[in-house]
């Protein structure tokens, strides 16, 4: 899950991060209302997490200008409990609220079920070949057995799955996993891949997690004879 996050409080904004990161999610921060304008239209996310005060731009004129251009789930944040105010972001377009103080698992539970609002024809489950993986529980198989994957793994997982047969570059993992802008001086990419490779394909005959050298990686099922990967 793809997020962005428009805080101006910086406390909540790390707060935050550090949570939906912990889960496994792509997390972007964006300080005030202009950032926040801005970052939706240049990057997809699956949704916004969108605080009502901020600095520039107020929170419901970033959600009106937001709804001229995308639909993205949008959750607003106020520290007001005001009626008034809930029915004017949800005229505006807002998908759900939130008053603050509130529950951190309140707002994973919500997010959650906004993206799976937002894709309602995505199957619970994604097969390749006989490795099987579950997006809601968050869980790997293969060959009946279970795999153990740490949130990033599991992350990088449903990426290539839900594009299996399409090669990804490492630019494209990188900003799909990490949301970084892909540096080629690391080997973060590499060495996750590695990593995921060990757990899914090592202990089994069929490969599935290809290196395309010159281009990326791609997630099939291949035979044996198909070339060797590192």
């Amino acid at each position: 899950m793809k997020i962005l996050i428009v805080e101006d409080e910086q406390k909540m904004s790390e707060y935050l991060c550090k949570g939906l990161t912990e889960q496994g999610c792509a997390v972007d921060v964006a300080s005030n209302g202009v950032d926040g304008q801005h970052l939706p239209i240049q990057h997809d996310y699956d949704v916004i997490v969108l605080d009502v005060m901020l600095p520039g731009l107020d929170g419901f004129a970033v959600l009106r200008s937001l709804r001229t251009v995308k639909q993205t789930p949008v959750i607003m944040l106020t520290a007001r409990d005001s009626v008034e105010d809930r029915i004017k972001g949800l005229y505006d377009g807002a998908d759900d609220y939130l008053i603050k103080p509130f529950s951190f698992l309140e707002l994973l539970a919500r997010l959650q079920a906004l993206t799976r609002r937002g894709r309602v024809q995505e199957a619970p489950q994604l097969r390749i070949g006989d490795l099987q993986i579950d997006l809601i529980s968050r869980k790997a198989f293969r060959g009946g057995l279970r795999i153990d994957l740490t949130a990033k793994e599991f992350a990088l997982l449903a990426v290539m799955a839900r594009r299996q047969g399409e090669i990804l570059s490492k630019t494209a993992i990188a900003e799909l996993v990490w949301d970084m802008n892909f540096d080629s001086n690391t080997n973060v990419v590499e060495v996750a891949i590695k990593r995921l490779r060990a757990k899914i394909d090592a202990p089994f005959e069929q490969k599935l997690l290809h290196t395309v050298r010159g281009m990326g990686y791609v997630l099939e099922p291949r035979a044996s004879s198909d070339a060797a990967d590192e």
